[in-house]
């Protein structure tokens, strides 16, 4: 249901953000007064793609975050001892008889009884778990999933059980993947897709395998992250968890960016064609904007002109109004009209002049 929840929130969730987001950005960044970008302007379009890529990068980050969260929040084993990863036996049981004096349920009683006791019952758990080799190794790789392998008791029957589980999980998520895509899902991709898919199964054979924990999570990853004190180290099986869930993710990311990479930040029905000349779409786009321009018009002029429609002087009168506004703001505010009938002005002054200047003589 959860990865259900997830695929819902990552193709509804960033297209209902991205509106809000643009939104709030010209409110931003556009100064008051300022017309904004029209919806279905190419400046509109253009801007809500890269409000759309950004929305998607940004809830690429936030949802490896929340897998990683509740990575930490489930805890494992060694953090509830307090003991790191690559404790021995002998470490291991002072930490415990250390713990016992404080959780034992004979050592407390009232209401904190039942609450103590269920801590003891699982840093017992915990403890036995990490002192018997074969069930560490499993847990180590596999995780608390591993404890309810009934009848698996040593190392090459816990890595043949695990195995079997993370082939069949990579089998079913191929076969998911393959199915969407000859339905037409998740188009983007498909071929890397395919080989990381492969690769990331590759490397999660490779882990399972090994005695020892990977050379890159041991003396890279956990050390910068104890180092700078970003979180708990990370064991196999979590880091194993988390890179399913990045991978899922991505692909989705990627199929949902992908037609956005691929039509650039401009409408391919804008460009020109290859002499420079203005394209069928183009015309196409034009013509229908002008024939939406004209309806809209002929619409708000319907609307302008019902109180008169059953007046004939009252129609009469406000076409001789319009005339007279056209005339007034249209035609004499033109440039060269004005310049016109300041010509005549300026030679009718000069003509007054040498009239004037006769009669004074």
């Amino acid at each position: 249901m959860s990865q259900l929840l997830s695929l819902a929130g990552w193709y509804f969730l960033p297209n209902l953000v991205t509106g809000y987001v643009q939104q709030i950005l010209y409110a931003v960044f556009i100064r008051a007064g300022d017309p904004k970008p029209a919806p279905g302007s190419p400046r509109y379009i253009k801007d809500r793609k890269r409000v759309h890529m950004l929305v998607i990068l940004a809830y690429l980050c936030y949802t490896i975050y929340e897998a990683d969260y509740a990575i930490q929040q489930a805890g494992d084993f060694y953090g509830i001892l307090g003991v790191p990863t690559n404790v021995d036996e002998r470490a291991l049981q002072s930490r415990f008889r250390r713990l016992t004096v404080q959780f034992h349920p004979d050592k407390v009683a009232g209401d904190d009884r039942a609450a103590v006791e269920a801590t003891y019952v699982h840093l017992k758990l915990a403890r036995d778990t990490l002192a018997d080799p074969a069930r560490r190794f499993a847990y180590d790789r596999f995780g608390p999933e591993a404890l309810q392998w009934r009848m698996t008791k040593t190392i090459r029957e816990f890595v043949m059980r695990g195995a079997q589980h993370t082939a069949m999980y990579y089998f079913a998520s191929g076969t998911v993947l393959l199915f969407l895509g000859m339905l037409g899902y998740l188009e983007q991709g498909r071929y890397w897709r395919y080989l990381v898919m492969s690769t990331l199964f590759i490397v999660e054979m490779h882990v399972i395998t090994r005695p020892d924990f990977p050379r890159l999570l041991s003396h890279v990853l956990n050390p910068a992250l104890t180092t700078f004190n970003l979180r708990t180290p990370y064991l196999p099986f979590q880091i194993l968890a988390l890179l399913r869930k990045l991978t899922v993710t991505f692909f989705i990311a990627l199929n949902q960016l992908g037609p956005l990479l691929k039509d650039g930040l401009t409408n391919p029905q804008d460009q020109k064609s290859e002499d420079g000349s203005v394209t069928h779409h183009q015309l196409d786009r034009l013509e229908a904007a002008n024939k939406a321009t004209h309806d809209e018009i002929n619409r708000l002029m319907g609307l302008e002109m019902m109180p008169f429609a059953h007046d004939a002087s009252a129609t009469s009168n406000l076409r001789k109004a319009l005339s007279e506004w056209l005339v007034q703001n249209t035609i004499r505010n033109d440039p060269e009209v004005m310049g016109a009938i300041t010509q005549v002005l300026q030679r009718r002054r000069e003509g007054g002049r040498e009239v004037n200047s006769l009669i004074a003589s």
